[in-house]
């Protein structure tokens, strides 16, 4: 099956990789605590970061939860992927609108208390298999290159510099 309309939100995430994501809007839990329980998941396969979700002691652990589950369920859906195969590829808190009041201070002052908000938005694929990487090329007879032994003498140079100088 083809998709037919690609909306731009889906091309800046995607591009044209298979995967699907999730976002949920105006979340009143501050960014910074949002991001540090993102971290946690960003990278994991869907179900461990599910696991690891259920049993974070964050309060925002379960909006994040809600929103892997939510895309791992739109990557089933839409991309007919399988969730086992699933990874969370992004995970990130951006700013949202914050809310101003006040609170009545002494001697008829007003702090200003800020409540913030937070958009996460959540991104999952399909595992990537990488091919193993090919271990570096020797150098023949086990020689020391020129550059190595340059930097010696360059810094040898230097520390006999320094010396004279004191």
């Amino acid at each position: 099956m083809e998709r037919r309309a690609v909306s731009a939100r889906r091309e800046s995430l995607l591009g044209e990789e298979p995967g699907a994501f999730a976002v949920a809007r105006f979340v009143r839990v501050t960014p910074m605590k949002a991001r540090r329980v993102v971290d946690l998941v960003r990278g994991l396969g869907v179900d461990d970061a599910l696991a690891t979700l259920k049993f974070a002691p964050q309060a925002a652990a379960a909006t994040v939860y809600k929103v892997v589950d939510s895309a791992a369920a739109n990557a089933e859906g839409t991309e007919h992927l399988s969730r086992a195969d699933l990874i969370v590829v992004q995970a990130f808190v951006d700013e949202g609108p914050t809310l101003k009041r006040h609170r009545p201070r002494a001697q008829g002052r007003a702090t200003r208390i800020d409540k913030r908000t937070s958009h996460i938005t959540v991104v999952v694929g399909p595992k990537v298999e990488q091919e193993p990487a090919k271990p570096a090329a020797k150098n023949a007879g086990g020689k020391k290159s020129a550059d190595t032994s340059a930097k010696k003498a360059d810094g040898k140079k230097a520390a006999e510099k320094k010396g004279r100088t004191r």
